[in-house]
């Protein structure tokens, strides 16, 4: 028993191997708790690392983030390993990827999981730039080498404006949440920062719809597009036990919400409050 070689480490994360992602991105994965891919992983991922034009549609809990950060990553491990002599050091190149959020919240969320995904990617550089933060810090962050970049679309606009944020060599748009963000009036803010971005782009946008103003855009940024939905699990979820407790005010309530969460037998929760405070 000991006179052989060893044994070869079980590979990590097995469901997201056959998806052909690289090592260090699988150990990632695998660190973060996860083996085996959502549906909308297991057809976004392998049809984004195709260098496909991608209409995604996918709720909120499917897995989406994970399902444009993973082949985002490939991309900058594949250009890596071809030794990539367009980025000579030295020169502000700009993010090879961008990525455009509606909200502060959600970029900073986008930006955390690439981080954690690509923590075994040597020297991946990501950047945030959002609207109620310092310019100061966002513009150091601009000014070294950066792989990817998320943001809202209004910073961002600024922030090109002022020559601060280059994007003339980005390789992948992706855009998160995109009906949210027609929503929010940035469909114009989308459209200059796409016409300055190169043509020949992939380019991925996930929405829950691809109506109205949104199947307009998708035309406009998109080349020939292959169309993923995945539909929503919410009308399977008949487990779910709804309550409604009555309060008698906000210190009750407060008192009530205690309670609960104090239960031994709850292991998580998510509160939806109607204000920050």
């Amino acid at each position: 028993e000991g006179a052989g070689a060893p044994a070869a480490p079980a590979t990590p994360a097995p469901g997201f191997a056959a998806l052909g992602l690289a090592l260090p991105i699988l150990r990632a994965v695998q660190h973060a708790g996860y083996e085996q891919p959502t549906d909308v992983q297991q057809r976004a991922i392998p049809a984004a690392m195709s260098g496909a034009d991608l209409l995604v549609s996918s709720q909120t809990g499917s897995g989406k983030t994970a399902a444009f950060v993973l082949p985002a990553l490939q991309r900058i491990l594949d250009a890596r390993a071809n030794n990539d002599k367009r980025r000579p050091k030295g020169v502000t190149h700009g993010p090879r990827v961008l990525v455009l959020a509606p909200t502060r919240e959600l970029a900073q969320q986008v930006t955390r999981a690439a981080i954690s995904y690509g923590h075994n990617v040597q020297g991946l550089r990501v950047a945030s730039v959002v609207g109620g933060v310092p310019y100061h810090a966002q513009l150091r962050a601009l000014r070294g080498p950066l792989d990817i970049l998320v943001a809202t679309p209004g910073r961002l606009m600024d922030l090109m404006g002022s020559g601060a944020a280059i994007v003339a060599n980005v390789e992948m748009l992706v855009l998160d949440e995109a009906d949210r963000m027609l929503d929010m009036g940035f469909i114009d803010d989308i459209r200059h920062i796409a016409e300055q971005l190169p043509a020949e782009r992939q380019t991925v946008m996930f929405s829950a719809t691809f109506a109205g103003h949104v199947a307009t855009l998708a035309r406009e940024l998109t080349r020939e597009p292959q169309r993923i939905d995945v539909a929503s699990h919410t009308d399977t979820h008949a487990q779910i036990e709804q309550r409604l407790y009555w309060a008698d005010g906000t210190i009750h309530k407060h008192k009530l919400l205690e309670h609960i969460l104090t239960d031994e037998a709850l292991e998580q929760a998510v509160i939806f409050t109607s204000t920050q405070e």
